[in-house]
């Protein structure tokens, strides 16, 4: 797959833009997968067994900022037909200083940013890998990053949304399938939350499957008021910059960038994470001697546990 791509790579536009041929499917599988990090599901989890379902909206409510760029933003990002989202700052401001800061967010995003970002998320995989395939962390890390280098710097960005697509696919079924053997080991969901109520109380167990936190005692309803009223729209991407332009950039036309966009939003605030909280859930149950901090490593000990997990299972972690 990367030799056949590598082949579509011959100029500057085929490899950061693809030749300005997503379709809209692709791209927004695309933006999805490059989200879903190996911590995701671990802090999704993690969440749950914490604050409850409700500590999710940490998260969320990303939703109105994605529903914002998918509506205003998208077909606008296609429009200028540029190569980086960067190259953008010099169209908005035409002046000298906006080369400058053009220059400066290139080398923020790229080298500060991306670097504390890449740090936690290799230290995850590392985490999770040195307990699965019993590697040292730094073989693990090592791994990861020359398996990635082989197809993003041959095969550009047709390379990166191709192995998204089939990475997404894979994550998914994995997720969806050990969430299935989860419940079904232990006996169900009614069971899961009958235990919930046996193991940590009545009132605790209703503040841990609650969706919005009124009368919380895990999540104040307060931090749910700054997370839907104020975080979504003061942090990064708002506007649907980044990595999320970056494939809109490449979309066929200014309909597949704003199709894209939105199913990249579904797909990511209402597929992936319930599979991810149902297996929250259940650690809360299997694993309630663990603190909150270790409970957040269910995927990755399930397989040595041996309360929950079968062989089987090992294959989806």
């Amino acid at each position: 797959m990367v030799c056949y791509y590598q082949k579509a790579t011959h100029d500057v536009s085929s490899y950061f833009v693809s030749g300005r041929n997503l379709p809209w499917w692709l791209l927004g599988t695309s933006m999805v997968a490059t989200t879903f990090a190996v911590d995701t599901p671990l802090a999704v989890s993690g969440l749950v067994i914490s604050q409850g379902i409700a500590g999710n909206w940490y998260w969320w409510t990303g939703v109105f900022s994605g529903m914002l760029g998918m509506f205003l933003y998208s077909h606008l990002w296609r429009r200028p037909e540029i190569i980086t989202d960067t190259q953008l700052v010099e169209l908005r401001y035409s002046c000298k200083k906006a080369a400058f800061l053009r220059g400066f967010r290139a080398v923020y995003f790229s080298i500060v940013y991306n670097c504390i970002v890449m740090g936690w998320v290799n230290l995850a995989m590392a985490k999770i890998l040195s307990e699965t395939l019993s590697l040292p962390k730094l073989q693990a890390t090592g791994l990861c990053f020359i398996t990635t280098v082989i197809y993003t710097a041959s095969a550009g960005l047709w390379g990166v949304v191709v192995t998204d697509f089939f990475q997404f696919a894979i994550a998914m079924f994995g997720a969806i399938i050990m969430a299935v053997i989860v419940v079904t080991k232990i006996g169900g969901m009614n069971v899961i939350l009958s235990k919930l109520s046996e193991i940590y109380g009545v009132q605790r167990a209703t503040d841990m499957t609650k969706l919005i936190p009124i009368n919380s005692a895990l999540l104040p309803f307060s931090f749910f008021l700054i997370y839907i009223g104020l975080q979504w729209w003061s942090t990064g991407n708002t506007d649907g910059g980044g990595y999320f332009a970056q494939r809109m950039l490449a979309a066929k036309n200014e309909l597949h960038a704003k199709i894209g966009f939105l199913w990249g939003n579904i797909a990511h605030y209402i597929l992936r994470s319930w599979p991810w909280v149902v297996c929250g859930l259940a650690a809360a149950v299997v694993y309630y001697k663990l603190d909150p901090e270790s409970g957040k490593l269910v995927y990755a000990i399930g397989t040595k546990a041996g309360q929950v997990a079968d062989p089987e299972v090992g294959l989806f972690v």
